[in-house]
């Protein structure tokens, strides 16, 4: 024990002020220039005498000032100035990378809530679709063409019955989660929406004008594209990935009933936002351009993808209504 003769103000045994002690029972640090000088009072209780200090700031503090730190202690000032330091950690999109996919979980609780209300307003759980907002909000490529645009949205987020929600919910539960810790919230979230557009684009251009379409399957196929592009950027084979994605084309093909279309068309939205996420600012040579920054390349790629569906559904709509005199 550091031996605090030479200081005034009444020390008790081993050079502590009466009714404190070096936490944690380590001896005092005395900095040299402190002997045969008054007792140093802590900077937080200028009452309090003590021969403690922060090893980081070098400061006078009382125990109840000070915490313990990899070495020594620190007092809550340092503290909390090095929590501010602390660089947030972030996935490889550059989002916020935390470990609750929260988006996701709230959109399986979206869909849910929405079959649930139109279970409720038809009177039954098979024929969910004969309710006023399942016909009112499901994709119909006419009805678009008419004016009801909300339609290549809300219809993403409809289900034909109980089987069909618990596929598609059972999927989404399984690739989203992982896509967004990776992606992080918003960059995921664009994906998503950006997918559904895609797959309302195909849809709207090339099937059967008078079909219903509806479902979150174009958006899930999107996230599975970006599931294999997020692969192929840690270095890992995405062929289990694509042989999913082969295998529910397979289905989409020879059971009918599914749109091909709609699949197809949230994949292709899906890969080239996550690619344009994940590669884009390499691709474009983003560190040779003065100005320019990789967040603002990443959403730029994605918002073409997003517009370019949109121009799709324009283009395609003014057809329809030139077509049937809309």
């Amino acid at each position: 024990m550091t031996n605090a003769g030479g200081f005034n103000g009444g020390f008790g045994p081993g050079g502590f002020p009466p009714g404190q002690g070096q936490p944690g029972g380590q001896p005092p640090h005395v900095p040299p220039q402190w002997h045969n000088q008054p007792a140093p009072v802590c900077v937080r209780h200028p009452d309090r005498p003590t021969l403690l200090t922060c090893q980081r700031c070098g400061q006078p503090n009382c125990p109840e000032c000070l915490r313990p730190a990899t070495v020594g202690f620190q007092c809550v000032d340092c503290v909390a100035r090095g929590q501010r330091e602390v660089r947030e950690v972030r996935g490889l999109g550059g989002g916020r990378q935390r470990s609750a996919p929260i988006v996701t979980y709230a959109l399986i609780a979206i869909n849910v809530a929405v079959f649930a209300i139109t279970v409720a307003m038809a009177g039954s759980v098979a024929y969910n679709d004969t309710s006023k907002l399942f016909k009112d909000s499901s994709l119909l490529p006419l009805a678009v063409a008419d004016g009801e645009v909300w339609r290549i949205v809300t219809s993403g987020f409809l289900h034909f019955g109980p089987i069909h929600l618990l596929v598609n919910m059972l999927a989404l539960w399984i690739v989203g989660r992982d896509v967004e810790i990776i992606l992080g919230r918003s960059r995921y979230l664009a994906v998503y929406f950006a997918s559904i557009l895609g797959g309302s684009a195909a849809v709207m251009m090339f099937q059967n004008v008078l079909s219903q379409t509806a479902g979150a399957s174009g958006a899930i196929f999107g996230l599975f594209g970006a599931q294999a592009v997020i692969l192929l950027r840690i270095r890992q084979s995405p062929g289990p990935v694509l042989t999913v994605i082969a295998l529910n084309v397979f289905i989409s093909i020879t059971l009918p009933g599914i749109s091909l279309m709609g699949h197809l068309g949230g994949l292709a939205a899906g890969v080239l936002s996550t690619a344009g996420i994940l590669f884009g600012p390499q691709w474009l040579g983003i560190g040779t351009k003065p100005g320019a920054t990789p967040r603002a390349v990443q959403w730029g790629i994605v918002l073409a993808v997003i517009f370019a569906s949109l121009a799709m559904i324009v283009v395609r709509a003014l057809q329809l209504r030139a077509q049937y005199g809309l």
